[in-house]
């Protein structure tokens, strides 16, 4: 298995600056960029592009919490981290929240498709807007929970600095953050499919 952290030179832990990341990625990748290698032999060009893709596969996973967390949980209990499916409680009534708006959603965009008249198209699009913005609050919502997780990972990660010793009680937690990342970044997606389709 790849150590995208050891690719990187980054130290295995719960929490990076996204901007230290990419400045280390852009820094480590420039010498074997496609660009800056164009006019090397085949071989060279080829050994170029396969550690310009690795470094590329690393910032990527690295870069996201939710990835970061699910390659950190791989590498520390050599294996993925168990798919659960269940909601916890607390997000019980977010998740039916999101649920509904993304129902209704649909629900007004398919009877918008069947419109044909001016007239009523502008009856829609105002009623669209309406859609959109309960969406967005949605969102706003989703991403205040996520930032809260954010936060808490960065607590996680003073801890995992200080203390090496057994970790499983971090591994736990950081493997309930790795599904709620997962939860908020899926509803994220679904309204953000339906602000989408909305908008046109």
């Amino acid at each position: 298995m790849t150590d995208y952290f050891a690719l990187l030179n980054e130290p295995r832990r719960p929490w990076l600056d996204a901007d230290l990341l990419k400045e280390k990625f852009l820094t480590l990748s420039a010498s074997v960029h496609p660009d800056r290698v164009h006019h090397l032999g085949e071989a060279e060009r080829a050994a170029a592009q396969e550690r310009y893709t690795e470094l590329n596969a690393a910032y990527h996973h690295l870069r996201e919490p939710r990835e970061r967390l699910h390659h950190l949980l791989e590498l520390e209990l050599g294996s993925l981290p168990k798919d659960v499916q269940r909601i916890p409680s607390e997000l019980m009534d977010l998740s039916l929240e999101v649920g509904e708006a993304c129902r209704e959603g649909d629900a007004f965009l398919a009877e918008k498709a069947k419109v044909t008249s001016p007239l009523l198209q502008v009856a829609f699009f105002e009623r669209g807007q309406e859609f959109a913005d309960k969406l967005q609050a949605l969102r706003q919502r989703v991403n205040s929970l996520n930032e809260g997780l954010n936060a808490e990972l960065k607590q996680i990660d003073g801890a995992w600095q200080s203390d090496p010793s057994p970790r499983d009680g971090l591994l736990n937690r950081l493997e309930t953050l790795y599904r709620l990342f997962s939860y908020f970044a899926r509803w994220t997606a679904q309204i953000q499919e339906r602000v989408v389709r909305l908008s046109f």
